[in-house]
């Protein structure tokens, strides 16, 4: 077993290492931002057939763009690669830069700096999560007639149980709320973190092995005549590198350890994949069955953003040829692996236009014939006949992320970061043809320089200031409960 403990290093007031907030803050700043936005309201257009598909929508932690089989990697992804090889591959699949951003656009249809979540992740001592005037898509979903279930990671607020998955439009929850845990005591700072609906459990097992047979149990118990929207959201392969040891054994060709653990847990992950495809086949239910699946964030290149857990040597996961990783607004960190598989409905082939996280929230909603209305205004754009039909996508600009300090957006072919702190940064990319955005066109382009800070300002005037840097300093005078216990309130 391939055990690295959580570090000790912990304020018991925040349940976060004080050098942790600080850090993260700073290199938050020093980072830079990307941002766009697109502001409309898609009309749902029910799925042909007689009932709504389900939606398996498989959400991977800080996975590395080319850390699967089907680019090209070392490590083997069977299940993926056939899901990749029977369906859609996107090309331009873009996230936020972090995990708790990236699930709330999804969740929301709308960028994260519309409510708040635009900067870091919420850490285990954070008070705050989602706003709960957020109508969100299991909401919509259940509306429609949808069973709704979140077996995994939610990390989208935990210190109160409104914010909790219960209490958010699902109708059953398994697993953890914070973002970064023990892969096998499933405990963040001594403190058990997995649940059953609001109820704290206690149970042994690997997590993503547990997620798994979970899965496969509700499918078994699944009425086929209620359609199933499962959001599994696994934890690997985050932080701690942890593994059984049957996966680190089929990685031994990797000679690196951190690597072979990492590697251990895509491995694991996979297999657990093909078992809940397994289980669809066995219920009949596959052939009615959209398969969506993305990393949260690129992976993590830098120790800054790798979490609370100890990392030693290089970071293992690998972004191909994309710049940088988790925590930039560059490519590495933004640009996610994902594909859509739907027997029948999505031709194989590649979805090779722009296509945002927020994109999946009206996209959905239009093949399950949920309603749109109660939501807020979104930012994501119906990319359904993209995906399904091989239509170009109606997307051309992307809002990589905006925060007080930093800022990033794509518009055509042209990215813009700029690090708006002194001394501040401008880096201008043609995407067209710089993937790596090794050159630096600002000073060659001073109008279209001027034209993309223009689009970001405007952006940061319809902003609200992150609530991770007011929870920070709420945390740095806190005079709170002296264990982290505390943020983990039973609401019964």
């Amino acid at each position: 077993m391939n055990h690295i403990a959580l570090s000790k290093a912990v304020d018991p007031t925040t349940g976060m290492r004080r050098r942790d907030v600080l850090l993260s803050t700073c290199s938050l700043v020093a980072a830079g931002i990307v941002a766009t936005t697109v502001l409309t309201v898609a009309s749902p257009v029910p799925a042909q057939g007689s009932t709504p598909p389900n939606i398996l929508y498989i959400v991977a932690d800080d996975l590395g763009w080319k850390d699967v089989g089907f680019h090209g990697s070392d490590i083997k992804t069977p299940n993926l690669d056939k899901l990749a090889d029977t369906g859609v591959k996107f090309d331009q699949f873009y996230v936020q830069p972090m995990c708790t951003p990236t699930r709330a656009a999804f969740l929301t249809g709308r960028y994260p700096m519309r409510y708040g979540l635009q900067t870091a992740v919420i850490p285990s001592g954070g008070l705050y999560g989602i706003p709960t005037d957020e109508w969100l898509l299991p909401q919509a979903l259940k509306e429609a007639g949808y069973k709704t279930a979140l077996i995994g990671k939610w990390h989208l607020g935990h210190g109160k149980p409104e914010y909790w998955p219960p209490q958010r439009g699902f109708d059953y929850f398994y697993g953890a709320l914070v973002g970064e845990i023990d892969h096998f005591e499933h405990e963040a700072h001594g403190v058990v973190d997995w649940y059953r609906g609001n109820e704290q459990v206690k149970e042994p097992g690997y997590d993503t092995t547990l997620f798994g047979n979970d899965a496969v149990r509700l499918i078994n118990e699944q009425d086929p005549q209620t359609p199933l929207f499962l959001y599994l959201a696994f934890t690997a392969p985050h932080t701690p590198f942890q593994a059984p040891q049957e996966y680190l054994d089929r990685n031994a060709h990797i000679a690196d350890e951190s690597r072979r653990a990492y590697a251990a847990m895509i491995s694991a992950m996979d297999d657990q994949i093909g078992r809940v495809l397994d289980a669809l086949e066995k219920r009949n239910m596959r052939e009615n069955t959209l398969v969506i699946f993305h990393s949260d964030n690129g992976g993590t290149r830098s120790a800054k953003f790798a979490g609370e857990s100890e990392v030693k040597g290089e970071l293992p996961p690998n972004n191909g040829p994309y710049r940088d990783g988790k925590g930039m607004l560059y490519e590495g960190g933004t640009r996610a692996v994902g594909l859509a598989n739907w027997p029948g409905r999505v031709q194989p082939g590649v979805v090779d236009g722009m296509v945002h996280v927020v994109d999946m929230y009206p996209s959905l909603a239009g093949v399950a014939g949920a309603k749109l209305g109660k939501n807020k205004e979104l930012d994501g754009l119906d990319v359904w006949a993209a995906i399904s039909e091989g239509k170009p996508s109606p997307r051309d600009e992307v809002v990589y992320n905006v925060e007080p300090f930093r800022g990033a957006v794509r518009k055509g072919d042209w990215k813009l970061v700029w690090a708006a702190l002194l001394p501040p940064k401008v880096e201008l990319f043609d995407l067209s043809k710089d993937v790596s955005e090794a050159t630096n066109l600002a000073e060659a382009n001073p109008e279209k320089v001027k034209e993309l800070q223009a689009r970001i300002e405007d952006l940061a005037r319809e902003a609200v200031p992150p609530l991770f840097i007011a929870d920070v300093m709420r945390m740095a005078t806190s005079t709170a409960p002296s264990t982290p216990e505390f943020y983990f309130i039973n609401p019964d």
